[in-house]
Parts: C-alpha cells; sequence; structure tokens
C-alpha cells in the first residue's frame, strides 16, 4: 500500500490512541528511499503538542509500521511532526487551535492581523487594536498564524 489515503486511514487509528490527531501524510521520493510525513496535532482547542506526546506517537506510528503490510514498500524514512507555529488556517478546527493566537487573514475586503477571540460554528472573533470583528470562515480566502515575540 503506497497510497496516502490509505495511510491516512490506517494510521489515524493509531495517532488518536496517544490523544492525537492525525492531520496529514504525505508520501515523497527521498533518493533511493521513500519520506513518509505524519503531521499529527491536539484534536481541537488552543494549546500545543509537547515533546513527550510528540515521542509517544513517533513510536506508535513506528512499531504500527514494522508490523504493518500497509507500511510502505522498499525503504522509507519517517517523520513526524506538527503543523508548526506559522501553519496555514483553513478549517473551523484550525481556527479553535488558533484561539488566543495572532493571525493573518485575507478576505476580499483585504487583509486583517489581529488575534482569535473565539470560533462559533463557522464565523471567527478577531481582536485588533481594541477592536472586535466577526468574519465568517467561508469569507477568508488565505490564513495563517503568525509568531508573537
Amino acid at each position: 500500500m503506497n497510497d496516502v489515503k490509505d495511510l491516512h486511514e490506517v494510521l489515524a487509528p493509531v495517532v488518536e490512541q496517544v490523544g492525537l490527531y492525525l492531520e496529514e501524510v504525505e508520501l515523497k521520493p527521498a533518493g533511493k528511499r521513500t519520506l513518509l510525513r505524519v503531521t499529527v496535532d491536539l484534536p481541537d482547542g488552543p494549546g500545543g503538542v509537547d515533546s513527550d506526546q510528540l515521542v509517544d506517537v513517533t513510536r506508535e506510528v513506528s512499531a504500527f509500521l514494522d508490523e504493518s503490510p500497509e507500511a510502505p514498500k522498499g525503504q522509507y524514512v519517517l517523520e513526524v511532526s506538527t503543523p508548526g507555529a506559522t501553519r496555514k488556517l483553513t478549517t473551523p478546527r484550525h481556527f479553535r487551535r488558533a484561539e488566543g493566537r495572532k493571525v493573518v487573514l485575507n478576505t476580499a475586503a483585504g487583509e486583517v492581523t489581529g488575534h482569535v477571540e473565539s470560533v462559533e460554528g463557522d464565523t471567527l472573533t478577531i481582536s485588533s487594536g481594541g477592536h472586535t470583528s466577526e468574519i465568517a470562515i467561508s469569507d477568508v480566502t488565505n490564513a495563517r498564524m503568525e509568531v508573537e515575540l
């Protein structure tokens, strides 16, 4: 099995057993090997994946693949990571994960930079400079978290 969709399907329960969410699975050629990139995140809400959780999920995914016929054929390198601090935001779950964080949104009306105060259904409440505004997620054409130092 070298199909990303199939790998996602069999790896999702393994990741969930560790209390995480399987965000994405990628397979890429890497010389004579294949790179299997598994991106994990918290299931919902604000916070971050800590290093212990990342170690645990890497161990579980690796052990599963070592014993599974679903593992990529031939030699492969397993990389397990999180979406990162400047991740793209595309779903309501992504925006809920960004609550309290600074984001940059593009809409038909222009760019909005501010902090995600809340997500109710498909509506974001963004605060910027003491002003809050509500934006429908469907009106967002591009969004990402921004690192604050």
